[in-house]
């Protein structure tokens, strides 16, 4: 499949949505001229970029949660007991797995079974099969904006819906829901597919609606370096651009050591915004999102609420626009609405408490140029392989190992980098693989990681990353051997 990063054409664009509204019967319903008057004509308190423009004048950071039930009437109860009870700043709608393989005809018969047992029978909502009344019915339910989260490598019909139906901010693109998702899609068939996403996008932009765009920040976790979740967001960040967006939000998932955490969130929209201006996309307005903890939870309720804290905490100090809450529910399953709830308010108490407040610390300055370095390496690298375009740069990028994805399932990742913790806490890279990397930045990770295995008494090896894997769940950020 031939890409390149330029934007979709009028006539090719319509060529496309004419196949793309056809998978499923609800496509018929999008009318884009209606859609754009529906959305314009909505109150300002429900359209998601004026929202995050506004916190990020005024310093402040939002709180949104994770959530999502097929049947519309109970996610309807949820999205206001989350709003009146959880406080939410923001919302989501977080979409089912049928819907994210495209497999709608499952979708619906979870729909009829949910119904008929009275219980989710789905993990989310399936947004195609509800359809834009649906999905407007959900949005018109609420006085906060609303956002689709996901998980889907082609998700052009339910972007479709979704911006037809009201939502006013969409989560993905094609690496980051490409390489910590699928097995078998090529890498340029997801950026194929996104660049209609985001050229849908656009096309709402041109036409006076502004729609917020989000890469998925933390990829496959909490041991995901700052540099490799921030490589991806930037990239996709620039394809977004190409095709008109002008509204983005760059993620990143905490780690957990407090200097690389806040200096990860600053760098990130300090980057963004550097490669939007070097390649004329200057009109582009950045904020930013932490992913509370990815990983392995305690069981422990209180113990739980420690590390949303924690997270709330590094949110905060940060200045991120905005937070993603976890639940004290994460080591058993979906969290019950109340569950959620009270995360979110637990998130509110620490970012109200913080916010006045400015971290300050030697080091920070120190982890921010780390940062800086090894995600320009691994950008210009990816711009290099491709010649000066992007689109076919990442995807070479990601053949060679240039952008390489801890843990992904994906077979196009090389999976040569592997990355441990240091003796502080911080994520570091114990084996380079192709990473393009200077040997002044290979010798800071390999004397970080051998200060440690010094302090513990062992060899730096794979067992490290193991017990860092499992660390939070009995207590601690780093593995140590002896707890």
């Amino acid at each position: 499949m031939d890409i390149q990063n330029k934007r979709i054409s009028d006539e090719e664009f319509a060529k496309l949505r004419k196949e793309v509204l056809t998978q499923w019967p609800t496509g018929k319903d999008v009318d884009l001229e209606e859609a754009v008057a529906y959305h314009k004509a909505m109150p300002k308190e429900r359209i998601f970029s004026d929202k995050l423009i506004e916190a990020k004048k005024a310093g402040k950071t939002l709180i949104q949660p994770r959530a999502g039930v097929p049947v519309i009437e109970e996610h309807i109860k949820l999205m206001q007991y989350l709003q009146d009870n959880g406080e939410a700043d923001l919302l989501p709608t977080t979409i089912d797995s049928y819907t994210r393989q495209n497999r709608y005809e499952e979708a619906e018969n979870g729909i009829k079974e949910s119904i008929r047992l009275n219980r989710a029978m789905l993990n989310g909502f399936p947004a195609v099969n509800h359809g834009v009344m649906g999905c407007r019915r959900v949005i018109e339910s609420v006085h906060v904006p609303v956002q689709v989260r996901h998980g889907t490598p082609d998700a052009r019909l339910l972007t479709e819906i979704a911006f037809a139906g009201g939502f006013t901010s969409y989560e993905g693109g094609g690496i980051s829901y490409n390489l910590p998702y699928c097995k078998n899609v090529p890498m340029e068939r997801t950026i194929r597919d996104w660049q209609y996403v985001d050229r849908l996008t656009g096309l709402y932009e041109e036409m006076g609606v502004s729609i917020n765009r989000e890469p998925y920040g933390p990829l496959t976790g909490t041991l995901v370096p700052p540099c490799i979740s921030h490589a991806a967001a930037i990239i996709e960040a620039l394809l977004a651009a190409e095709q008109g967006v002008k509204n983005i939000t760059v993620g990143y998932g905490q780690c957990g050591n407090l200097v690389q955490d806040i200096a990860a969130i600053r760098t990130l929209e300090e980057l963004t915004n550097e490669y939007l201006q070097k390649y004329g996309y200057g009109d582009v307005v950045v904020t930013t999102v932490l992913h509370q903890w990815m990983g392995g939870f305690p069981a422990d309720e209180a113990k739980a609420f420690g590390v949303i804290s924690s997270g709330a905490l590094i949110a905060a100090l940060s200045k991120a626009t905005k937070v993603i809450v976890k639940s004290p529910h994460e080591a058993v399953g979906i969290p019950t609405m109340e569950a959620n709830a009270e995360g979110m308010r637990c998130t509110k108490q620490v970012v109200s408490m913080m916010q006045d407040q400015v971290f300050r610390d030697v080091r920070l300055e120190q982890e921010c140029e780390i940062i800086r370095q090894e995600t320009r390496c691994i950008v210009d690298k990816c711009f290099e392989l491709g010649m000066g375009d992007i689109a076919v740069g990442v995807c070479r990028g990601v053949e060679a190992g240039a952008l390489d994805v801890p843990f992904a399932p994906c077979r196009a990742n090389a999976g040569l980098m592997l990355p441990c913790r240091d003796n502080e806490g911080a994520v570091r890279i114990l084996n380079t693989g192709n990473l393009p990397f200077t040997e002044d930045l290979k010798k800071f990770h390999a004397d970080k990681i051998q200060e440690r295995a010094k302090a513990e008494k062992r060899e730096a090896s794979f067992q490290m990353v193991i017990d860092d894997v499992y660390a939070i769940g009995k207590g601690r950020l780093v593995g140590r051997p002896r707890f």
